[in-house]
Order: C-alpha cells, then sequence, then structure tokens
C-alpha cells in the first residue's frame, strides 16, 4: 500500500460529507468546536485500548491492534472534518508542520517526560542534517 496523504482523507470525507449530508452536522466553523469534541471522543476510545489492554498488547496482539487502528482512523475522519470547518488546506498544515518542526529541531527547546512522575525536563535540541 502506498502513502496516505491529507488530501485523499479530506477527499474521502467530503465524499461521505455530500452523501450524509442531510443526517450530519453541516460542515462550516459554526460546527468546528462541535467536530473537535467528537474527535477527542474518539482519542480517548484510542487511550482505553492502551490503558485496558497495556502498551506491548496494543502492539503485539493482531486483534487489538487492529482495534487500535480502527479507533485512529475515526479520529482521523473527524481531524479531517475540524480542516474541512475551518477550511484548513493540505498545504496550510504542511507550512504550520514544518515551521513547528524546524523551531523546535533547529532552535527552540522542547520538554519530554521521562516518566510519569518526574516533572517535565527541558531539552535544548540541535538540527539534524
Amino acid at each position: 500500500m502506498t502513502d496516505f496523504s491529507i488530501n485523499e482523507m479530506s477527499d474521502m470525507q467530503k465524499r461521505l460529507q455530500d452523501k450524509y449530508k442531510d443526517k450530519w452536522e453541516k460542515i462550516s466553523c459554526e460546527t468546528g468546536k462541535n467536530k473537535l469534541l467528537w474527535m477527542i471522543g474518539e482519542i480517548g476510545e484510542v487511550i482505553d485500548i492502551v490503558k485496558k489492554n497495556g502498551d506491548l498488547a496494543a502492539c503485539n496482539d493482531v486483534e487489538l491492534k487492529k482495534q487500535l487502528v480502527e479507533e485512529m482512523a475515526d479520529v482521523l475522519m473527524y481531524y479531517n472534518d475540524v480542516m474541512l470547518c475551518y477550511d484548513i488546506s493540505a498545504d496550510e498544515l504542511k507550512q504550520a508542520y514544518t515551521d513547528k518542526f524546524e523551531k523546535i529541531c533547529c532552535v527552540g527547546k522542547f520538554i519530554f517526560f521521562l516518566s510519569v512522575s518526574e516533572s517535565p525536563k527541558t531539552q535544548t535540541s540541535s538540527c539534524m542534517s
């Protein structure tokens, strides 16, 4: 299977929205918040799978991983709805992502956790080649 682009996902999501336009909430700036909340709910389902079954099972159990991937697909569907609601293009997202990456990688700092019980540590990173 080849890479799955944001544009492909967006096109598929537009087709779904068109198919269910009489049943589903419209895509608009006014409904973006609702799509974000639905996406957070789906993220919670992803977290539940890992939390209830453990990291190793989520990686190694074929059926569990299938459930995990399915829930992550739900997250991405709502993610694409959010992008459609706020009229965010793949190019805009790529630029913002690239800018953020360069800021973190080349000149910025980022915070990471060594474990859940520790407080955050700040580390300066050098730019990757």
